[in-house]
């Protein structure tokens, strides 16, 4: 492959994110390239979404012409060979930057920086944190130290003390257990609340003992989550009602109550970064009509910066001319790949919406079976272009923000010989649930007979598989009192 087609291939596969990254890296390393302050973008789709024209846009006007004036029968050839790369030919660009006057100078020390927030607080770190504040002995420091390294994520102490006493002995030869059960109580105590519980019973238990209520039923509670977890678990509310001698909904106020506690208190201290998206592609209805349209703000409109452009001297084989050489020729080849990153991205998007208009006006029920292969044919791609283009691309629609990806699925054949995307089966299978009777939820058998009277002929473990992958329980764990 040229270096020409390795760069747009590579530009293409960039999230936003990346993207914006890589645009500022050129901006700030090759001095030809400049930002171009216009409110334009640079590749519209047609009011009825028909593909968009080949055409030149305004950074390769300036470009060409001032080429031209500059660099009349240029060296520069207008593609390297294949299977070669830049540096192999031309110096690669450096962080030197350039005067007003075009004399090499300076350095690029004081550009401007990102600022990177740091790393939040871990769960150890919160509860080390805690730990120093806390009047422990040394002894009890060790002991705590211990406790705290085999506390899991979701703030649960599941080794044995016994393994605690093993890895502390040789350092405190009389330690007791009974030394490391006192301490693990007052790191109970630490927040978040319910950490340090060795199972789910201690972790409620634990958050009903601490929570600052007048409820009538916390000591209802505690007895349950401590005697009758697992008849909690199993959903049997009858045997329950019996054993605590209560009513159906004095049962239900309970089972609230209990509902409302964290059973994975650790996951209240998170370690990760939010991951914010920006969409590629906007769609937007206008005048009846799907409009699509790329991000500006995703990709600035880069320019050549004619200034520089004008300094370029032929015939001159000087250190300074051969360095302006090469950015300009890369900034043009930069330039090139970014348009047709957008014209390429802005053709599937559109192909996608105008295969999908059914989402878009009534939700997922209406989703329609898509495949690479169909998109790639509409657009005379290669389905692994389509692949690239549609890996971390989002668009932003009426209906929320959406990765490309989304909008393709699998099919199954429908009574009456035509075809049901599996997203509007998921969908409609999350529609029934909803709408159950919670003390009589619908069974998987009980979906797919549903699902057959509406034309949609799915076996029971594909209807078992897709409520998996939409994490909905089985329907006897989904039984509710009211």
């Amino acid at each position: 492959m040229t270096p020409q087609l390795q760069q747009a291939i590579r530009l293409l596969q960039l999230s936003s994110l990346e993207l914006s990254s890589e645009i500022q890296d050129a901006l700030e390393s090759n001095p030809m390239l400049e930002v171009t302050e216009t409110d334009e973008p640079d590749v519209n789709a047609s009011p009825d979404n028909t593909p968009i024209k080949e055409k030149a846009s305004a950074a390769e006007d300036i470009t060409a012409a001032d080429t031209d004036k500059a660099m009349a029968q240029s060296e520069i050839p207008d593609e390297l060979p294949v299977d070669t790369a830049w540096e192999d030919i031309y110096e690669p660009p450096s962080y030197q930057s350039l005067n007003s006057n075009g004399a090499s100078g300076g350095s690029f020390n004081d550009r401007e920086m990102d600022i990177s927030s740091s790393d939040s607080e871990n769960l150890h770190e919160h509860l080390t944190w805690q730990m120093s504040l806390t009047p422990f002995s040394d002894t009890d420091m060790q002991i705590a130290i211990a406790i705290i390294d085999a506390i899991n994520e979701d703030g649960y102490f599941s080794t044995p003390i016994s393994d605690i006493h093993e890895s502390l002995v040789a350092d405190l030869p009389e330690l007791e257990h009974d030394e490391i059960e006192a301490v693990l109580r007052q790191i109970q105590n630490f927040d978040p609340t319910g950490v340090a519980a060795r199972d789910l019973g201690d972790c409620l238990r634990i958050q009903l003992e601490q929570l600052e209520t007048d409820s009538k039923w916390q000591q209802t509670a505690l007895t349950l989550v401590t005697e009758h977890l697992d008849l909690l678990a199993g959903h049997d509310y009858n045997l329950l009602m019996r054993k605590m001698k209560l009513s159906e909904p004095e049962l239900q106020e309970v089972v609230n109550l209990i509902r409302s506690l964290n059973p994975r208190p650790g996951s209240q201290i998170s370690s990760q970064k939010a991951e914010y998206i920006v969409p590629d592609v906007y769609v937007r209805k206008v005048k009846g009509i799907w409009k699509v349209e790329l991000n500006p703000d995703v990709a600035p409109k880069l320019n050549i910066n004619s200034t520089y452009a004008n300094l370029i001297r032929r015939a001159d084989n000087s250190k300074d001319n051969n360095y302006l050489k090469d950015n300009l020729q890369e900034a043009r080849w930069l330039i090139k790949s970014l348009q047709s990153r957008n014209e390429t991205l802005l053709k599937v998007a559109t192909c996608i919406v105008e295969r999908q208009r059914g989402f878009l006006e009534h939700g997922e029920e209406a989703m329609k079976a898509l495949v690479l292969h169909d998109v790639a044919e509409t657009v005379e791609m290669h389905e692994s272009t389509i692949s690239r283009v549609t890996t971390r691309k989002y668009l932003h629609t009426p209906r929320g923000i959406f990765e490309l990806k989304y909008f393709f699925s699998s099919h199954v054949s429908t009574a009456s010989g035509g075809e049901c995307s599996s997203t509007a089966i998921r969908a409609l299978i999350k529609k029934l649930v909803a709408a159950e009777e919670v003390k009589k939820p619908l069974s998987d058998n009980k979906i797919t007979s549903i699902l057959a009277q509406q034309g949609i002929n799915v076996a029971r473990r594909t209807v078992a598989k897709y409520r998996e992958a939409m994490s909905i329980p089985p329907s006897n764990e989904r039984k509710r009192l009211m």
